[in-house]
C-alpha cells in the first residue's frame, strides 16, 4: 500500500507497461485487509496520466436511489 488519502482511499502506484490482473488483486487485497472501500491503481508509464488510472471498489453497494425500478 503506497498511500492512504483521508483514511479512505488507497493509492497503489505503478510504473509498468500495462496493468496485469495481479496489480488489481493486490489493491483489492489491501482494500479488504484495511476494511476500506475505494482504491486507485495509478500507472505512471503512460503518455497521459488519466490513461493510467483504474478505480477499484471493495464491497460496492448501489444506493437505493440508483436501484432499478420494478
Amino acid at each position: 500500500m503506497d498511500f492512504v488519502v483521508n483514511d479512505k482511499i488507497i493509492l497503489e502506484l505503478k510504473a509498468v507497461e500495462k496493468f496485469e490482473p495481479i496489480h488489481q488483486a493486490q489493491l483489492l487485497t489491501y482494500l479488504k485487509l484495511s476494511n476500506r472501500q475505494l482504491g486507485l491503481l495509478i500507472n505512471f508509464n503512460v503518455p497521459l496520466l488519466k490513461q493510467g488510472i483504474k478505480r477499484i471498489a471493495n464491497n460496492y453497494q448501489t444506493s437505493a436511489s440508483s436501484a432499478p425500478l420494478r
